[in-house]
Parts: C-alpha cells; sequence; structure tokens
C-alpha cells in the first residue's frame, strides 16, 4: 500500500507528487487518461500573476509562486534531464482606450505608446500604451507536461494511466478506499487533484469553463514578448510558435472548436498584433479550466482526516503549481499550514 494515493495527473497532481517523493513518500497517481494531457496540455503556461489581475492574498500566492519558478525548474530539468520552456520574456499588457490610459497613467509599470513600441515592435495602432511587467513570463506547458512525468518516474513514482475512480469511500470522517476500474486502491492519505471534473467524485464548487485556443507560426520570430490584451494574449514561443488564446465559456464539458470562438480569437489577436494576419494557423484545440468560487483554489484539509484537496486553480494552474506542491507538502509531512493565506482550508 503507498503512503499518498494522488487522484490526477495534471500539473498540480504531478507537481505535488514529486515534492513529496522527495521528503521521502511513497506517492502513486492515479489518472483516468494520460498524465498531462488535461488543462495542462492545453494552457498557455503564462506566469502573470499581476497581468492577470490577481489581489490580496492570491497575488501574494502567485507571486510567491513566480519566485519559485526559476529554482523548480531546475529541480525538474535536473531529474528528468528535459528543458521545459522557461522564458522570462516579459508581458505587455496593452491599453486600448483614452480613459484607461488615463487611469492607469500613475502606475510604476505604466509605459506610454512609445516605449511599448520600443519594448516590442509590430504593436497594432490600435495599443494607446501598457504596463510593462517584466518579472512577468511563460513555460511551455507541454514539454513541462513531459518533464514532470519523466520527473516522477526518475523517482519511481508508481503512475496508473487509464484508470477510472468511480468513487471515493469513505466511513464517518476518514476515506477508506478508492473504487476504480482497476479495482480497490488504498492509501494512507489521499490527494484530490481532479481540477474540472472534480464534482464526479466530490459535491465541491468546481465548475469547467472551457477555453479555445489556436497557435499560428512566426518564421521571423519577431514577437518576443508575451501580449496580454483585453480581449486575448497571445504568447511566442522560442521556436517559433504563436499561441493565442483563450474563449471563456461556461458551457460544462461542451468539446469542440467552432468558428466563430476561432474568429473571435484570431481578429482580437491582429488588431494587437497584426503581423498575425498572415502568418499560417498551425493547430486548434480546447480545455476546460476547474473554477472555484472568487477563482480562489481549494486546497488543504478537507471534511475527511486523510483526504486533502487541491483543485480549483482555475487560470492558474501552472503558475500556482510550484507553491501548491510544496504547501501540500509542507501540510502533509510537516504539519504546517501557512497563516499567509487564509483561503487554505483546515
Amino acid at each position: 500500500m503507498t503512503d499518498i494515493l494522488i487522484i490526477g495527473g495534471g500539473v498540480i497532481g504531478l507537481a505535488t507528487a514529486i515534492a513529496l517523493s522527495q521528503k521521502g513518500a511513497n506517492v502513486t497517481i492515479v489518472e483516468r487518461g494520460n498524465c498531462g494531457k488535461g488543462a495542462t496540455w492545453a494552457a498557455a503556461g503564462m506566469l502573470a500573476p499581476e497581468a492577470e489581475k490577481l489581489e490580496g492574498s492570491l497575488l501574494e500566492f502567485g507571486l510567491r509562486s513566480r519566485e519559485m519558478y526559476p529554482k523548480w525548474i531546475a529541480n525538474l530539468m535536473r531529474l528528468s534531464g528535459q528543458d521545459c520552456g522557461y522564458w522570462c520574456c516579459g508581458i505587455i499588457a496593452p491599453v486600448l482606450s483614452e480613459s484607461d490610459c488615463l487611469a492607469l497613467s500613475q502606475h510604476p509599470k505604466y509605459i506610454n505608446k512609445s516605449q511599448s513600441h520600443q519594448y516590442q515592435s509590430g504593436l497594432g495602432e490600435s495599443i494607446l500604451g501598457s504596463l510593462w511587467l517584466p518579472e512577468d513570463g511563460q513555460v511551455n506547458n507541454r514539454k513541462l507536461a513531459q518533464a514532470l512525468i519523466a520527473a516522477a518516474r526518475s523517482l519511481s513514482i508508481k503512475i496508473l494511466e487509464g484508470v477510472t475512480v468511480y468513487e471515493i469511500a469513505r466511513d464517518r470522517d476518514r476515506v477508506t478506499h478508492l473504487e476504480t476500474s482497476a479495482g480497490r486502491l488504498q492509501s494512507d492519505h489521499y490527494i484530490l487533484a481532479t481540477g474540472a471534473w472534480t464534482r464526479s467524485l466530490l459535491p465541491l464548487p468546481i465548475n469547467p469553463i472551457k477555453g479555445q485556443m489556436l497557435s499560428v507560426f512566426d518564421r521571423d520570430r519577431k514577437l518576443q514578448r508575451v501580449i496580454y490584451a483585453p480581449s486575448c494574449y497571445i504568447v511566442p514561443r522560442q521556436d517559433g510558435s504563436i499561441v493565442i488564446g483563450a474563449t471563456v465559456e461556461d458551457r460544462g464539458f461542451a468539446e469542440g472548436n467552432t468558428a466563430a470562438g476561432i474568429a473571435q480569437l484570431l481578429n482580437n489577436a491582429i488588431s494587437v498584433y497584426p503581423a498575425i494576419a498572415d502568418m499560417p494557423i498551425t493547430e486548434t484545440w480546447w480545455g476546460f479550466r476547474p473554477h472555484a468560487p472568487s477563482e480562489v483554489p481549494l486546497l488543504g484539509a478537507s471534511d475527511y482526516k486523510n483526504l486533502i484537496l487541491a483543485t480549483g486553480h482555475y487560470r492558474n494552474g501552472i503558475l500556482f503549481a510550484p507553491i501548491t506542491a510544496k504547501l501540500l507538502t509542507d501540510f502533509i509531512v510537516d504539519g504546517k499550514t501557512d497563516p499567509s493565506f487564509q483561503f487554505l482550508k483546515r
């Protein structure tokens, strides 16, 4: 029997498994599909607590996690031998109206139209100014997923893919076992990291929010900053790919891309970076974000003594992964809860 069984093999489940294993725990991950192929695979990989305009303790959570990224990535690269596409390229958050320019003119990171074009050439004429956020950046989420899986395997973490959890069996205040397609699984501790699919196992307030996305190819690689506009974000990769996202659709688990969704993204992206109009489309896809009330993740203790929650990270699962893994590991291994974050469930 394993010490800790993690339900869900996305970025949160994998990151937490690695942190626990490095603290000496015997960890198993159970994943209904393939690890790293859900919201983690569909994301853009932005590390953008400032561009996302997080507030209060959630902003502090994001800033602390962003600060952890260099050492966290170095550890993953050492374990996996793989590059994660981590790039501190900075983010330009365009301002598109005179009133917003006036409102933001005293912001310490505000730059005018001329300065915006100096930081990134080729911006659209609709951009009247912007916030320049040099510490925000990105990681290549698909490379990150592959590195996380390789790192987990290097630590002999057991990964059960293609195994569906049908029920979290409970007796009074404890989880007794999981009923799964591979039979009954038991552990001392359980971590629920099922993202948008959380409600299928527990009645928690997590809802799927669909996002459609696409990518184009920039042969000239002239875009060197993430552009986080009010109506879209544009994320250049170092290999010339540009990721464009994302719609926000409260439609349950409705699959597929739509002409309207892709057209909306392209029109918005072209308006802020016109060169996209001539770039070939290379891929379209969609994913489901796990939305929690007030966009605050559910982390820490549950109603059951040996079940820990790690879900509801919404748009910021990749950003929040390092600090989530650390806090959950501290909580499980050492019994410590960081008092800075009131949203950590006791």
